[in-house]
């Protein structure tokens, strides 16, 4: 009794009936089982194995296992009972059956029990015991874990990415709100000097003329005065005695014959509206050509690889040590030092000029709208000239490298494109040498492009001059 008491109930328990053991028989694997239990398994199997190992088993029914008997004989039985209901209250019981779940079957993937596992339901069913089927059960799930966590990294670097984002894009909204100011100022001050030149204008006419006309009021009054007092003098006469009269007939007659021409309005005395109003606003904005530049190909600060700097004017860009704080946003390249203009192409000539000056390596052409920018592979179709280790080369999809043989450094180079005729070509504006054509028929929207190795010298796309025709 003492020594049966170190037992626990569940060692004296059956794993296929979870109940005392009752003709206890032991296979050569080790296990134990009830006799009546082993023969119905292996029955309804139709294969002598073991019910929890699944080793295969030479001897019918095994051996009698006498001293386990006796252990369940020697344990109280009242003990036996009570821990056992205890044990099954804790335990998560059949719904069907109430027997502890001790199997599992793998084809409807859920624990049942002995009962279940012996009925129609799970009788041709692959079923092992929880403990083995809970580590299996566990890698899978680690598997899917794994999973997860990779897919919550993503979108966690994502999160990471879209909180950048917000961040740039207040940045921007500010910075580009300054400029803005910044060139409307420009604009104001000179419509507001414009304004100040024009009325500075206009009063000096009007002062130049109200003087003029002031002149010739204090002209007529003078001559008004002379006549006045002739007429004075005339009618006194007339008042005379007939005597006194004729006697001074003579001098009265010369001085009423006065020779003054008779006065004349001067012409364009008025102020010249006409001048100073008459398509005022075109005449300003004809004259802000001075002021106002027209770059045919604007950088597009989205495109550009981290380590570039962009002026302000969106025109310029050079390398730099450190990459900028920006968004890896799907438009900017990560791997290649390119920035895209802000416009493509699609038909029609067009024509800029790129400033190298004294850049150690560039590139400079047009490259498909459709491109990869991740990574070192570009997918998109590129024509360019580049220079790098003092030499420079033409490239193209169907001409990958063409040596370039030139005279004199280029200081600048002109890029001319026809999309229609499928033309692309480069040369040199300061000494109007021919560098290179390309032939292609082009199908895809082409965007021009910048590549600057540089963090000293900048590239940048040259103005325009700007004429107005009537």
């Amino acid at each position: 009794m003492a020594s049966g008491s170190s037992f626990q109930v569940e060692d004296l328990t059956c794993p296929v009936c979870i109940d005392i053991y009752k003709d206890p028989v032991l296979l050569s694997c080790g296990h134990s089982f009830c006799k009546t239990c082993l023969q119905e398994y292996w029955e309804q199997r139709e294969s002598q194995e073991c019910p929890v190992c699944r080793r295969k088993s030479s001897n019918d029914l095994g051996h009698p296992s006498f001293a386990l008997k006796s252990l369940c004989e020697a344990f109280p039985q009242s003990q036996l009972v009570s821990q056992l209901a205890s044990e099954r209250r804790s335990e998560v019981l059949c719904s069907l059956h109430g027997e502890k779940l001790k199997l599992f079957c793998q084809e409807d993937k859920q624990p049942i029990c002995v009962v279940c596992w012996a009925s129609k339901k799970h009788k041709n069913h692959d079923c092992i015991p929880v403990d083995e089927a809970a580590q299996d059960q566990k890698e899978e799930v680690k598997t899917v874990l794994k999973l997860l966590k990779e897919k919550m990294e993503v979108f966690n670097k994502v999160k990471k990415t879209c909180d950048q984002t917000a961040e740039h894009i207040k940045t921007q909204a500010q910075h580009t709100e300054r400029l803005i100011k910044e060139e409307f100022e420009k604009l104001h001050q000179f419509l507001r000097e414009e304004e100040e030149a024009r009325i500075a204008a206009l009063r000096e006419e009007e002062e130049q003329k109200s003087q003029m006309t002031k002149k010739k009021i204090k002209e007529l009054i003078r001559k008004i005065l002379s006549l006045s007092n002739t007429i004075r003098a005339t009618e006194e006469e007339l008042r005379a005695e007939d005597l006194s009269f004729l006697q001074n007939y003579k001098a009265t007659i010369e001085r009423a014959q006065v020779t003054l021409p008779d006065p004349q309005l001067v012409s364009g005395a008025l102020v010249d509206v006409a001048k100073h109003l008459g398509n005022l606003p075109f005449r300003v904005w004809e004259k802000m050509q001075r002021i106002v530049k027209y770059t045919p190909v604007i950088l597009d600060p989205n495109t550009a690889y981290p380590r570039y700097i962009l002026f302000d004017d969106l025109t310029s860009v050079r390398n730099s040590e450190e990459p900028q704080q920006l968004p890896d946003n799907p438009e900017r390249f990560d791997y290649w030092p390119y920035v895209f203009s802000s416009e493509g192409f699609i038909s029609g000539t067009h024509s800029w000029d790129v400033e190298v000056g004294d850049s150690i390596h560039w590139s400079v052409g047009v490259i498909t709208e459709f491109v990869k920018r991740k990574g070192e592979m570009i997918s998109g179709k590129r024509w360019r000239v580049f220079y790098n280790k003092g030499k420079y080369r033409a490239y193209s999809p169907s001409e990958p490298d063409i040596i370039l043989t030139l005279r004199q450094k280029l200081k600048r180079i002109r890029v001319q494109l026809d999309w229609n005729r499928g033309e692309l070509s480069f040369s040199d504006p300061d000494n109007n040498t021919h560098l290179h054509t390309f032939t292609h028929t082009f199908t895809d929207k082409l965007f021009p492009f910048l590549m600057n190795v540089s963090d000293i010298h900048p590239l940048k796309i040259l103005p325009v001059k700007v004429s107005i025709q009537m």
